[in-house]
Protein backbone atom coordinates (compact mmCIF):
# COMPACT_ATOMS: atom_id res chain seq x y z
CA UNK A 1 0.00 0.00 0.00
CA UNK A 2 0.99 3.42 -0.82
CA UNK A 3 -0.75 6.05 1.54
CA UNK A 4 2.42 7.58 2.84
CA UNK A 5 2.78 9.01 -0.21
CA UNK A 6 0.18 11.26 0.71
CA UNK A 7 1.86 14.12 2.89
CA UNK A 8 1.01 15.71 6.04
CA UNK A 9 -1.46 13.59 7.24
CA UNK A 10 -2.91 13.44 10.63
CA UNK A 11 -1.63 10.08 12.89
CA UNK A 12 -5.43 8.97 12.79
CA UNK A 13 -5.77 9.73 9.14
CA UNK A 14 -2.73 7.76 8.12
CA UNK A 15 -4.05 5.14 10.16
CA UNK A 16 -7.69 4.79 8.37
CA UNK A 17 -5.99 5.20 5.37
CA UNK A 18 -3.72 2.02 5.74
CA UNK A 19 -7.06 0.16 7.05
CA UNK A 20 -9.03 1.12 4.45
CA UNK A 21 -11.26 3.33 5.83
CA UNK A 22 -10.57 6.61 4.75
CA UNK A 23 -9.84 7.14 0.86
CA UNK A 24 -8.85 9.70 -1.52
CA UNK A 25 -11.76 10.65 -3.41
CA UNK A 26 -11.83 12.30 -6.92
CA UNK A 27 -15.08 11.84 -7.50
CA UNK A 28 -18.17 9.83 -7.66
CA UNK A 29 -21.05 10.25 -10.36
CA UNK A 30 -23.72 8.03 -12.15
CA UNK A 31 -23.28 7.24 -15.81
CA UNK A 32 -22.96 4.66 -18.07
CA UNK A 33 -19.92 2.18 -18.49
CA UNK A 34 -18.37 3.03 -21.66
CA UNK A 35 -15.58 0.48 -22.44
CA UNK A 36 -14.57 -2.95 -22.60
CA UNK A 37 -17.29 -5.53 -21.70
CA UNK A 38 -19.72 -3.86 -19.69
CA UNK A 39 -20.23 -1.37 -22.02
CA UNK A 40 -23.69 0.20 -21.92
CA UNK A 41 -24.45 -0.39 -18.42
CA UNK A 42 -25.45 1.58 -15.77
CA UNK A 43 -23.34 2.03 -12.72
CA UNK A 44 -22.09 4.40 -9.87
CA UNK A 45 -18.10 5.34 -10.40
CA UNK A 46 -15.96 5.82 -7.25
CA UNK A 47 -12.58 7.37 -9.19
CA UNK A 48 -9.91 6.93 -6.14
CA UNK A 49 -7.31 9.76 -6.50
CA UNK A 50 -3.40 8.44 -6.78
CA UNK A 51 -1.22 7.21 -9.33
CA UNK A 52 2.37 6.30 -9.65
CA UNK A 53 2.37 4.80 -12.95
CA UNK A 54 2.43 7.90 -14.68
CA UNK A 55 0.79 7.17 -18.75
CA UNK A 56 1.78 10.49 -20.64
CA UNK A 57 -1.57 9.79 -22.44
CA UNK A 58 -3.92 9.36 -19.40
CA UNK A 59 -6.99 11.43 -19.65
CA UNK A 60 -7.57 11.92 -16.14
CA UNK A 61 -4.52 12.91 -15.02
CA UNK A 62 -5.67 15.28 -12.54
CA UNK A 63 -6.39 11.94 -10.41
CA UNK A 64 -2.58 11.28 -9.85
CA UNK A 65 -1.61 13.25 -7.24
CA UNK A 66 -3.70 11.94 -4.32
CA UNK A 67 -2.80 14.63 -1.60
CA UNK A 68 -5.51 17.06 -3.99
CA UNK A 69 -8.59 14.76 -3.46
CA UNK A 70 -10.69 14.60 0.15
CA UNK A 71 -10.22 11.93 2.49
CA UNK A 72 -13.13 10.39 2.12
CA UNK A 73 -14.66 7.83 5.18
CA UNK A 74 -16.52 4.47 3.20
CA UNK A 75 -19.47 4.80 5.30
CA UNK A 76 -19.68 8.19 3.12
CA UNK A 77 -18.69 5.92 -0.14
CA UNK A 78 -21.20 4.01 -0.02
CA UNK A 79 -24.49 6.27 0.94
CA UNK A 80 -23.30 8.15 -2.23
CA UNK A 81 -23.47 4.57 -4.66
CA UNK A 82 -26.71 3.46 -2.66
CA UNK A 83 -28.30 6.76 -3.74
CA UNK A 84 -27.94 5.48 -7.56
CA UNK A 85 -30.87 3.50 -9.00
CA UNK A 86 -28.27 0.97 -10.45
CA UNK A 87 -27.10 -2.20 -8.18
CA UNK A 88 -23.44 -1.59 -9.76
CA UNK A 89 -20.42 0.34 -8.98
CA UNK A 90 -17.14 1.43 -10.80
CA UNK A 91 -14.19 1.52 -8.70
CA UNK A 92 -11.38 3.41 -10.97
CA UNK A 93 -8.68 5.68 -10.62
CA UNK A 94 -6.24 6.66 -10.60
CA UNK A 95 -4.80 3.46 -9.48
CA UNK A 96 -7.36 2.12 -6.98
CA UNK A 97 -5.50 -0.82 -5.72
CA UNK A 98 -2.65 1.64 -3.84
CA UNK A 99 -4.84 1.36 -1.38
CA UNK A 100 -6.62 -1.27 1.01
CA UNK A 101 -10.05 -2.01 -0.74
CA UNK A 102 -11.49 -4.80 1.60
CA UNK A 103 -13.42 -2.63 3.70
CA UNK A 104 -15.35 -0.95 1.02
CA UNK A 105 -15.53 -3.89 -0.82
CA UNK A 106 -17.54 -6.12 2.18
CA UNK A 107 -19.76 -3.22 2.64
CA UNK A 108 -20.67 -3.03 -1.02
CA UNK A 109 -21.28 -6.77 -0.74
CA UNK A 110 -23.33 -6.75 2.12
CA UNK A 111 -25.56 -4.36 -0.02
CA UNK A 112 -25.71 -6.38 -2.68
CA UNK A 113 -24.02 -3.78 -5.01
CA UNK A 114 -21.63 -5.99 -8.19
CA UNK A 115 -18.30 -4.53 -7.85
CA UNK A 116 -16.20 -3.78 -11.00
CA UNK A 117 -12.83 -2.98 -10.82
CA UNK A 118 -10.51 -0.87 -13.34
CA UNK A 119 -6.81 -1.44 -12.76
CA UNK A 120 -3.44 -1.46 -14.14
CA UNK A 121 -2.42 -4.29 -11.85
CA UNK A 122 0.53 -3.01 -10.89
CA UNK A 123 -0.27 -3.41 -7.23
CA UNK A 124 -1.29 -6.03 -5.24
CA UNK A 125 -5.50 -7.09 -5.10
CA UNK A 126 -7.50 -6.22 -1.81
CA UNK A 127 -10.85 -6.87 -1.93
CA UNK A 128 -13.09 -8.93 -3.76
CA UNK A 129 -14.84 -8.22 -7.00
CA UNK A 130 -17.40 -9.03 -9.54
CA UNK A 131 -15.41 -8.24 -12.36
CA UNK A 132 -11.53 -7.23 -13.02
CA UNK A 133 -11.15 -5.33 -15.73
CA UNK A 134 -6.84 -5.32 -15.94
CA UNK A 135 -5.35 -2.48 -18.56
CA UNK A 136 -2.05 -3.04 -18.18
CA UNK A 137 0.47 -0.48 -18.79
CA UNK A 138 4.40 -1.20 -20.40
CA UNK A 139 5.63 0.68 -17.80
CA UNK A 140 5.00 -0.59 -14.77
CA UNK A 141 3.96 -4.26 -15.59
CA UNK A 142 1.03 -6.54 -14.19
CA UNK A 143 1.78 -8.27 -11.15
CA UNK A 144 1.10 -12.04 -11.51
CA UNK A 145 -1.46 -12.43 -8.76
CA UNK A 146 -3.48 -9.58 -10.64
CA UNK A 147 -3.36 -11.15 -14.24
CA UNK A 148 -4.70 -14.14 -12.71
CA UNK A 149 -7.75 -12.92 -11.68
CA UNK A 150 -8.63 -10.96 -14.60
CA UNK A 151 -11.74 -11.36 -16.29
CA UNK A 152 -11.26 -9.04 -19.34
CA UNK A 153 -8.02 -7.46 -20.84
CA UNK A 154 -7.71 -4.12 -21.94
CA UNK A 155 -4.55 -3.23 -23.51
CA UNK A 156 -4.48 0.88 -24.73
CA UNK A 157 -3.00 0.62 -28.42
CA UNK A 158 -1.41 3.99 -29.19
CA UNK A 159 0.92 2.90 -31.86
CA UNK A 160 1.15 -0.21 -33.46
CA UNK A 161 3.96 -1.33 -31.95
CA UNK A 162 1.57 -1.57 -28.68
CA UNK A 163 -0.01 -5.21 -30.39
CA UNK A 164 2.57 -7.08 -29.52
CA UNK A 165 2.50 -5.63 -25.82
CA UNK A 166 -0.99 -7.19 -25.88
CA UNK A 167 0.02 -10.20 -27.19
CA UNK A 168 2.11 -10.84 -24.34
CA UNK A 169 -0.10 -9.91 -21.72
CA UNK A 170 -2.50 -12.22 -23.07
CA UNK A 171 -0.31 -14.89 -22.42
CA UNK A 172 -0.62 -14.67 -18.97
CA UNK A 173 -3.97 -14.27 -18.68
CA UNK A 174 -7.09 -16.94 -17.44
CA UNK A 175 -8.35 -19.18 -20.43
CA UNK A 176 -12.05 -17.39 -20.10
CA UNK A 177 -10.58 -13.84 -19.96
CA UNK A 178 -12.17 -11.45 -22.48
CA UNK A 179 -9.21 -10.00 -24.52
CA UNK A 180 -9.93 -6.54 -25.68
CA UNK A 181 -7.72 -3.38 -27.79
CA UNK A 182 -8.85 0.21 -27.46
CA UNK A 183 -7.33 2.75 -29.41
CA UNK A 184 -5.72 5.44 -26.93
CA UNK A 185 -8.38 8.00 -27.69
CA UNK A 186 -6.74 11.48 -29.25
CA UNK A 187 -4.94 8.79 -32.02
CA UNK A 188 -8.30 6.81 -31.84
CA UNK A 189 -8.76 7.42 -35.40
CA UNK A 190 -5.41 6.59 -36.91
CA UNK A 191 -5.24 3.25 -35.25
CA UNK A 192 -9.26 1.78 -35.47
CA UNK A 193 -8.01 0.48 -39.12
CA UNK A 194 -4.73 -0.89 -37.66
CA UNK A 195 -7.01 -2.59 -34.78
CA UNK A 196 -10.09 -4.06 -37.57
CA UNK A 197 -7.22 -5.62 -39.41
CA UNK A 198 -5.47 -7.14 -36.14
CA UNK A 199 -9.08 -8.51 -34.96
CA UNK A 200 -9.80 -9.53 -38.63
CA UNK A 201 -6.69 -11.85 -38.37
CA UNK A 202 -6.33 -12.37 -34.30
CA UNK A 203 -10.37 -13.32 -33.56
CA UNK A 204 -10.28 -14.03 -29.91
CA UNK A 205 -9.13 -10.09 -29.59
CA UNK A 206 -12.51 -8.22 -29.75
CA UNK A 207 -12.71 -4.04 -29.92
CA UNK A 208 -13.27 -1.71 -27.14
CA UNK A 209 -13.97 2.33 -27.94
CA UNK A 210 -14.34 4.83 -25.29
CA UNK A 211 -18.41 5.19 -26.27
CA UNK A 212 -19.00 7.86 -23.65
CA UNK A 213 -16.70 10.15 -25.33
CA UNK A 214 -18.46 9.43 -28.56
CA UNK A 215 -22.04 10.40 -27.08
CA UNK A 216 -20.77 12.96 -24.38
CA UNK A 217 -21.24 11.93 -21.35
CA UNK A 218 -18.74 11.37 -18.35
Amino acid sequence: MQVKLIANLLPEQLHKLELGMLLPVMEMFYSIQGEGYNTGKAAAFVRIGGCDVGCRWCDVKESWDASVHPLTTVEQILDTVCSFPANAVVITGGEPLMYNMEPLCQMLRQKGIQIFLETSGSHPISGSYDWVCLSPKQGSPPLAEVVVQAHELKVIIQTANDLAWAEECALHTPANCKLYLQPEWSRHKQMLPVIVEFVKNNPQWMISLQTHKFINIP
